[in-house]
């Protein structure tokens, strides 16, 4: 295992006694003071996916430290709120495995502390390193990058569209009546339908010095957010029929799995089943409709560092020196197919051109907002998208969410 020599803490061990010493590099070149914690165990929760891919480093950093790391398998649907619940109680883990957008619940709640990752940060992708920031302060370890992009049927279109008019004009060509599907339902989608709204200059915020997001600057309600409005109006109902509220996750996956759709805009989750199913997919980047790049919202994963952590000297040498080293993030990686947070392993993993493609399409991605304003905009914004495709009046209907979102902003 090799350890990050240009990581934030450095580690030494003093073998009498029972005790470690954790000393860090000051960003100045220096050491800063060096701090004792008593040897033990780190207890770090984890999917159940991801045990195996980290029982290795879990091995290596109690045999180079004497500190003990338990793996513990938790829910995914569970290990959020039961870590906001047991940490203020001193209890839970020292580490938890968890998604980028819970970093402004747990944040404001008090329950993460703040990692040393200032020194290596420029070694992850820019996108990884803005998700993990949250207030101007880096709160999370990535190790993947998720997003969305288009799936090809190589061999119903062999090309790739150069923008999403001449995507359905290759899908027809081909002899289909529904080129491209993307899941959308009753309530609407806007995770999938964010790419092709920045591609009118309408992100969802404002970014502040920093380069967070910011709740005061609301850019839904912006031209480009209009304009927005009124190319998905004509692409619903009463225009092209393009996006249809009665296709959902189940029925735009069999419509290209049955050949009946020759592209379709999803994640990596879903393209094992189109592999196995024989189709020949390649990755595309999102088509835009205009002469913008339509950018999909990035997800990223990592671990979040407890705020009452009884070793947190060690759980942060862990963190930066071991959690964030190219040989577990490629293996992490091997255990799920998704895109590593670390350049080096992103290098690495892209030699699979599934991958690769949708590596291409997240230099493009930005990071999905984590400030907890944005609960306010789920609320209603996907229900507005769905009833313009349903054919209300865009601007109408744009203008009463961009009233909803503020009022509820407050």
């Amino acid at each position: 295992m090799k350890v990050n020599k240009k990581a934030a803490l450095g580690l030494s061990i003093l073998a009498a006694g029972g005790m470690v010493l954790l000393a860090g590099c000051a960003g100045d070149g220096g050491t800063t003071p060096t701090e004792t914690v008593s040897t033990g165990s780190l207890t770090v929760w984890v999917d159940a996916e991801r045990v195996a891919a980290l029982q290795g480093v879990a091995a290596d950093y109690e045999a180079k430290t004497g500190i003990k790391v338990d793996l513990v398998s938790k829910d995914n649907n569970t290990i959020k709120d039961d870590f906001i619940q047991q940490v203020p109680q001193g209890r839970g883990p020292d580490i938890t495995m968890g998604a980028h957008d819970w970093v402004g619940e747990l944040a404001t709640n008090g329950v993460v502390a703040p990692i040393e990752l200032s020194e290596t940060a420029d070694q992850f992708l820019p996108v990884a390193v803005q998700a993990s920031t949250y207030d101007g302060t880096t709160y999370l370890l990535p190790y993947a990058v998720e997003n969305i992009a288009v799936l090809r049927n190589a061999d119903l279109v062999p090309e790739a569209a150069t923008s999403f008019d001449d995507m359905i004009a290759k899908g027809q060509a081909a002899g289909l009546d529904q080129p491209f599907v993307v899941e959308q339902g009753a309530e609407g989608n806007p995770y999938h339908l964010y790419p092709f709204q920045t591609a009118f200059n309408a992100p969802v915020f404002g970014l502040d010095a920093t380069g967070g997001y910011d709740a005061s600057k609301l850019e839904l309600g912006s031209e480009g957010g209009f304009e927005f409005a009124s190319w998905l109006s004509g692409q619903g109902k009463n225009g092209t029929g393009v996006f249809n509220t009665d296709i959902d996750g189940d029925i735009a996956k069999q419509s290209f799995l049955d050949g009946t759709a020759a592209f379709w805009l999803t994640g990596p989750w879903n393209v094992g089943t189109a592999v196995d199913a024989g189709i020949n997919v390649a990755i595309d980047t999102v088509p835009s409709p205009t002469s913008n790049a339509a950018a999909p919202f990035a997800g990223v994963k990592g671990f979040y560092l407890s705020q009452e952590s009884k070793n947190k000297v060690a759980a942060n040498d862990f963190l930066v020196n071991y959690l964030g080293t190219e040989e577990v993030q490629v293996a992490l990686y091997e255990s799920g197919d998704i895109l590593p947070a670390l350049k080096a392993a992103a290098d690495t993993a892209s030699s699979d051109p599934i991958i690769a493609g949708f590596a291409a399409v997240g230099e493009e991605a930005v990071a999905m907002p984590a400030i907890p304003q944005m609960g306010s905009v789920w609320e209603f914004w996907g229900v507005a998208q769905a009833v313009i495709i349903n054919g209300t009046d865009p601007q109408t209907t744009w203008q009463k969410l961009v009233d909803d979102v503020t009022n509820a902003i407050g």
